[in-house]
This record gives structure tokens, C-alpha cells and sequence, in this order.
């Protein structure tokens, strides 16, 4: 069993801890207002550290305004028979409304097209009304403007309307993003073209609200040699020295960047063999993407990775690919613990913001621990909901923190840069070293909390190590200690759900026992422990999947 040190330096503050986590995401717009939905903002809207910033796909896209896989719809921008436009604020104020109702801010993505906005160019011949509306949903929806005039009156009158509705002031707190993924399906055009849609964008929303941010490309992941890195790359050229395709300038106003990272990819596959995320190959996109903006001057910038995220399908679950079973699970919790402390540090490294957004909700009528990428299940809180929950408990001044079970950032970028080891399907984590790290803060109520992660990427690495935690700086006195934990046996309703043999739509009283063990549980009762010498010390074993919180106060 291995020793780790972690010390902590109650005395030395390192700066303002930002809670950089506070961001979430997910395709489906209408879910938003749905009981289920309005249930789950609630309840980060709750959360101590509140607001969270909520980002959705398909706001702009024409349907019957009802959520479905991947597909959502708003009706905001419609043409009567002569063409001239037709505005409906009904439900994005819907959506609006409700994430500002629970508590939350919205991260605006401008996005997609809508079904009479769309160049035909890019579509076959019309065959008929349900022929061009199905062809709508398939690719539609992902084209260029067929008048770019149109498009620049359209997010005018957007603009307009939301700074009517809800004050300048209001809406200058919230993030606008153009679009999602241009480099790949969601986007029918070439890079130049989105640019194109960009600075006419740009120069609508400016005009109405000058002084709210606006953002993009949203890129997939960036590699060396890729289609998303010459996109991500020919955007920041534009923005830099092009000429603006609206008013003929040079450059673009870009206020803030996005781009996305994954750590791997589950396709559809019944037969799957084993395969898992890895957080170094997250990591190495998010270096990548940082090293392309400060050689092109934009280092200032705030970067949000506007989905940081194990994997790419939110919607897969276990009976998609079994692979999937890691979402239900502790590990889901320890690998994002794991991710976004390693950020944290790309975030000192490069001296700006980077702020990771969970691309995670919950789908309404799903089998229980259906495996798809939420934060509920059923209503039920998964373990990753329960590490938001120790998240949003620390405060906001940082401390000395070092641990020596920690992976050391550039090896990590490096080791995933190595002959594709980590190429999607292939990789298990198998041989790996257990990665133990994590951070200290404390607030205006005078605790220390020190929160620590144990990380394998192997979902199979059953192994424990001791932990040894120093910290330094307290006053000779008797303080109280708290340890909440998240690992099979705490803070975990799936292990439940698994022991009554995994009901797919439990109720009654099995669905209380399951209810019953899905918030944040403490690993041992509270205690009083005396310092000596101004330090406290505590010891304690951790899984290879596990996050802890300790509380001294």
C-alpha cells in the first residue's frame, strides 16, 4: 500500500479560488422547462456556489418546440408566405425564464439555423413538405444563411428582445456563443463562411448590447494535424487580421474563447470490448488548444471549454455500449475530479481563466442508471452530482496545498502525445498509476476545507493507498473535524440500486432506498481533534476511485 503526503498550509494563501466548474450543458433545449428539468437546475441553482451557467443546443431550430435525443426546437424565427419574418419568444423565454428561475445564469449558444433561414443550396430539391422537414432535422438545421441580412436582422431582434425582457445590465452577466462544433456535422459550411456568420453575428449583437461577451469556434477536440485545429486556427487568423465580412474592417471583436475537449469515445456497440476515458488525453487537447491561442495573442482572453467531458455521446448508455457503465459510478465522479484539477493548474500555467463546462443533465423516462451522461437518474443523484456538492462547499481563498501522489502535468500532456495510446476504443488504463491530488480553500466562515481525489483510469483498479494529511498554521486549540466522502460505499445510490438488482423503474420502497443514499454522506462521524504545535494531523485510506472532503473548523 502506498503512503501519500498531502500538507497544508493554513497560513499561506495562494490566491482566489474562482470555482471555474460552475458551467453545465446539454442538446436538448425544451428539457429545460420540464418538471424533470426545472428539478435539476433546482438543484445546482441551490447549491452554495450558485449560480451555474447552463448552455444548450438547438435554441434557434424550428419543430414541435418537444425535446427528443439530440433535438430540440423553439419556433423563434418562422417566414409568413411573402417572406417576411415572424417572431415567437414564447419558449426560449421559456427556457430563458426557468434557468434564471432556479437560480442559474444562461450561456447562450446561438444556435442552429432556422428551417426558413436556411440556404437551400446546401439541401436537394424540395420533395415535398414532410420530405424537406425531415431533411431539415437530418441537415437543415447545421446550414449557412440563405441571407445573411436576414441573419443579422434575426440576432438583432433576439438581442433586442432579451435585453427588453430581462435589462442590459441582466443580460451583459450571461456568456453568447456561436454555434456548436463548426468543424465537424454541426456545421454544413466551410471554415470562411462561419467566419462569415460570425462577423455578422458579431456586429448585430454588439450593436444591441455592447458591452455583453460574445464567443467561438467551439471546436471539437484539438490535435496536432487535425481538421479542428486548422478550423480553430483560421478562426483566430480571421478574428485577428481578416477582413470582416460585414463591414469590411480588420479583424473581428472576439470577447471571450471556446473550444471542447473529450477523453475518449464510445460508439454504438453491443459487443464492446473494454475501453475507458483517460483525463491525460483531455488534458493534452486543453494544452494544445491554450498553446494555439497565445500564438495569436488572445493569452487575455477567458477560455471556456464549452463541453469538458469523459466522453463525446451524452445520450449512449450501458444497452449502447457497456463501456457506459462508468457513468453510474464513483469513477465518473474521481475522473472529472481529476480533470478539471489539472486544468486548474494548465489555468496558472498560462495565467488566464479556463473554465470547464459539464456537458451532463438528465433525460426524463430513462431506465434507472441508464448509463447516459447525467447528473440524475429517475431523480435520483448520481456520485458526480454529490462531487458538484463538495465543489460548492469551499471557499473561495485558496491555500499552500501539495500532495505527493500527484501525476505531474507535462509528463501527463506528454504520455497522452505517445503513439495514439489513447485513441477512442483502445485504451483501458490497464498498468496505470493511481493519480492522488487536489486542492485547499477556505471562506468567510473561517473552515478549511481540503478537498482530495484518487483517480485511475482503469475502472477494474481496486487498489487503496494511505493517505497522510498535514495541515500546518492552526491555532493550539481543539478544532472539529468533518470527512464526507465519495467512493462504492458513500455517497453512491447506484451501489444500492445494484444490491436490490437493478430495478429498471424502482418504486415503493425500493425506490426510498435507493433515494434514501444519493446525497453527500460523511465517511466517519464528526470529531474534535486537538492540533499540536499549530498542526493537525489525519490519517485514512482512499480507493482508487474516491473524492474526500475534510472540514476543519
Amino acid at each position: 500500500m502506498r503512503q501519500i503526503s498531502i500538507r497544508v498550509n493554513a497560513e499561506k494563501e495562494t490566491g482566489k479560488l474562482l470555482h471555474d466548474w460552475r458551467y453545465i450543458g446539454y442538446d436538448e433545449c425544451n428539457y429545460t422547462y420540464t418538471p424533470e428539468g426545472r428539478e435539476q437546475l433546482s438543484r445546482f441553482g441551490k447549491l452554495p456556489d450558485a449560480p451555474y451557467f447552463v448552455r444548450t443546443h438547438f435554441l434557434f431550430c424550428t419543430g414541435n418546440c418537444l425535446g427528443s435525443f439530440k433535438f430540440g426546437s423553439t419556433n423563434v424565427y418562422t417566414e409568413d408566405r411573402d417572406g417576411n419574418p415572424v417572431y415567437d419568444f414564447e419558449y426560449v423565454d421559456r427556457i430563458m425564464d426557468t434557468i434564471l428561475e432556479t437560480g442559474n445564469k444562461p450561456f447562450v449558444e446561438m444556435g442552429f439555423m432556422p428551417m426558413d433561414l436556411v440556404d437551400r443550396g446546401y439541401l436537394r430539391p424540395s420533395r415535398g413538405i414532410w420530405d424537406d422537414y425531415g431533411h431539415y432535422k437530418d441537415l437543415g438545421w447545421s446550414c449557412p444563411p440563405k441571407d445573411y441580412a436576414k441573419w443579422h436582422a434575426f440576432i438583432h431582434e433576439v438581442c433586442a428582445h432579451l435585453k427588453e425582457r430581462y435589462g442590459e445590465n441582466e443580460v451583459n452577466g450571461w456568456y453568447f456563443e456561436l454555434w456548436n462544433e463548426p468543424d465537424i456535422f454541426y456545421w454544413s459550411g466551410t471554415a470562411a463562411e462561419y467566419c462569415r456568420l460570425f462577423d455578422y453575428t458579431e456586429n448585430a449583437f454588439h450593436s444591441v448590447l455592447p458591452d455583453a461577451r460574445l464567443a467561438g469556434p467551439a471546436v471539437t477536440g484539438i490535435f496536432p494535424g487535425t481538421n479542428s485545429e486548422a478550423f480553430f486556427r483560421f478562426f483566430l487568423e480571421h478574428c485577428r487580421r481578416g477582413t470582416n465580412y460585414c463591414d469590411s474592417s480588420t479583424g473581428t471583436r472576439l470577447d471571450f474563447i471556446t473550444f471542447h475537449t473529450k477523453g475518449g469515445g464510445f460508439p454504438f456497440d453491443l459487443h464492446a470490448k473494454k475501453a475507458v476515458p483517460s483525463v491525460e488525453r483531455l488534458v493534452y487537447q486543453v494544452d494544445q488548444g491554450m498553446k494555439i491561442i497565445e500564438e495569436f495573442g488572445y493569452g487575455d482572453l477567458e477560455v471556456v471549454l464549452s463541453e469538458a467531458d469523459p466522453d463525446g455521446w451524452a445520450a449512449g448508455g450501458i444497452h449502447d455500449n457497456p463501456n457506459m457503465v462508468f457513468r453510474n459510478t464513483e469513477y465518473y465522479a474521481s475522473y472529472v475530479a481529476s480533470a478539471f484539477e489539472k486544468i486548474g493548474r494548465l489555468s496558472k500555467k498560462y495565467k488566464t481563466p479556463i473554465r470547464p463546462l459539464s456537458w451532463a443533465f438528465m433525460f426524463p423516462g430513462e431506465r434507472c442508471f441508464e448509463g447516459t451522461r447525467t447528473f440524475s437518474t429517475q431523480g435520483i443523484d448520481k456520485p458526480v452530482f454529490n462531487l458538484f456538492r463538495m465543489y460548492s462547499r469551499l471557499g473561495d481563498r485558496s491555500l499552500e496545498f501539495s500532495c505527493d501522489g500527484a501525476k505531474d502535468l507535462e509528463e501527463s500532456i506528454r504520455e497522452s502525445d505517445v503513439n495514439g495510446t489513447f485513441d477512442t476504443g483502445n485504451y483501458t488504463g490497464e498498468g496505470e498509476d493511481t493519480d492522488i491530488s487536489g486542492f485547499a480553500a477556505c471562506g468567510e466562515d473561517g473552515i478549511i476545507r481540503i478537498l482530495a481525489y484518487s483517480h485511475n483510469n482503469d475502472r477494474d483498479m481496486h487498489e487503496e493507498n494511505e493517505l497522510n494529511v498535514t495541515v500546518s498554521g492552526l491555532p493550539d486549540s481543539t478544532v472539529r473535524v468533518r470527512h464526507f466522502r465519495i467512493d462504492r460505499d458513500h455517497s453512491n445510490a447506484c451501489t444500492v440500486w445494484k444490491a436490490l438488482g437493478e430495478p429498471l423503474f424502482p418504486e415503493g420502497d425500493e425506490y426510498a432506498a435507493i433515494k434514501a443514499r444519493d446525497g453527500l454522506e460523511e465517511l466517519e462521524e464528526a470529531s474534535e481533534m486537538g492540533t499540536e504545535g499549530g498542526a493537525l494531523r489525519i490519517c485514512f485510506r482512499m480507493p482508487a476511485h474516491a473524492v474526500s472532503l475534510i472540514e476543519i473548523g
